[in-house]
């Protein structure tokens, strides 16, 4: 998401640097005298209170209340991320513990995911969401049908990256052993190679000439087409951990705050929205997102980096929320760097 900014001088830009390093350090607004003496910038604390009122003045920094410290703005973090930002490389020993973690924690897809998660949270001490894939361009591999009881289905459809997922059809018509084994077998046939997209849109055609005893059984999956082969249901779509994480950070010591972070946890819908959209506007890299970017009012607070991971033929989304004076030089890598490992693992994970 990177914009385009009107270009500041050399003496600017390492102020402003300055500023939003030392802010994401202490949370504490940032005086000229501390930048003077601590970033060794070779000016006087006057000439950095200049630059100091010219960054304010083009929106990069503002003072909060009668403070004589600067904070960064959205804006102002926007262009350190952009243009000032020095990324920091994750050491061997740090992706060794990741890798390791994954390897040794998890074994099936869904596990991955949940403990890739908490692996995240972990690491960057931010909440941590992992969305599953979005299943539209999944392949279908194989479908399986059990009768549970006189009036039950259960759907097992599983796909070519290893995705499983289970769907129960209520039914009001007898069901012969026979016919449900055939039935198996001409949905396995017709469809399996296919994305559930091109099932939903040509499930009618491919099935027009069905035996009579069939026909309860094709009907019903025409009419449950769009819950069938479509996305796993919104509550099962996210992994979200860390919650704790943030509410030890400054920023959210006031209770109204506080309250702020729990709605966000509790709606997930929220936060589906959001990674979704940020696939949706970069494909295959690093997305930032900073407080007012953000379209949820309550993400306002907050800044979020994502990154979409490989799932076979399909993708999901994994990042982190946290807020806006965050380590961004350090977590762009750390997300960077999980979305690759649990592609790797993803693969191998492959029936």
């Amino acid at each position: 998401m990177k914009m385009v900014h009107e270009e500041l001088n050399e003496r600017e830009k390492l102020i402003l640097r300055s500023i939003v390093q030392q802010f994401i350090l202490t949370a504490a607004p940032v005086g000229s005298r501390y930048i003077a003496k601590k970033y060794e910038v070779g000016f006087s604390p006057a000439t950095i209170r200049n630059v100091m009122a010219d960054l304010e003045e083009s929106g990069y920094i503002n003072h909060p209340h009668t403070s004589a410290g600067r904070v960064p703005t959205d804006k102002g973090y926007r262009y350190y991320v952009d243009s000032l930002m020095e990324i920091q490389k994750l050491k061997e020993e740090e992706k060794d513990l990741i890798a390791k973690s994954l390897e040794t924690q998890a074994e099936e897809p869904d596990d991955l995911l949940k403990i890739a998660s908490k692996i995240l949270s972990t690491v960057t001490h931010q909440i941590a969401c992992v969305s599953y894939p979005t299943l539209d361009k999944a392949i279908l591999n194989k479908i399986q049908l059990v009768e549970l009881s006189s009036n039950r289905l259960l759907v097992i459809v599983a796909v070519t990256s290893g995705l499983i997922k289970t769907i129960t059809l209520e039914i009001d018509f007898e069901v012969n052993l026979s016919v449900l084994e055939s039935v198996e077998s001409k949905l396995n046939e017709k469809l399996a190679g296919l994305t559930f997209e091109e099932i939903r849109n040509t499930f009618r055609e491919r099935f027009a000439d069905v035996d009579t005893d069939e026909k309860p059984i094709i009907r019903l999956f025409f009419d449950s087409a769009d819950k069938v082969f479509t996305d796993i249901k919104k509550d099962d779509k996210i992994v979200v951990t860390g919650a704790t994480n943030i509410i030890h950070q400054p920023e959210f010591e006031n209770p109204e705050k506080f309250q702020s972070v729990v709605e966000l946890i509790e709606n997930k819908d929220i936060i589906i929205h959001i990674l979704e959209k940020q696939r949706s506007d970069v494909k295959n890299d690093i997305v930032i997102t900073i407080g007012s970017e953000n379209e949820d009012e309550k993400l306002r607070e907050y800044s979020l980096i994502t990154k979409e991971y490989d799932f076979g033929d399909i993708k999901g989304v994994l990042g982190i929320i946290g807020p806006k004076r965050m380590e961004y030089s350090k977590i762009v890598s750390i997300v960077a760097y999980i979305s690759e490992i649990l592609s790797e693992f993803l693969k191998g994970t492959k029936r």
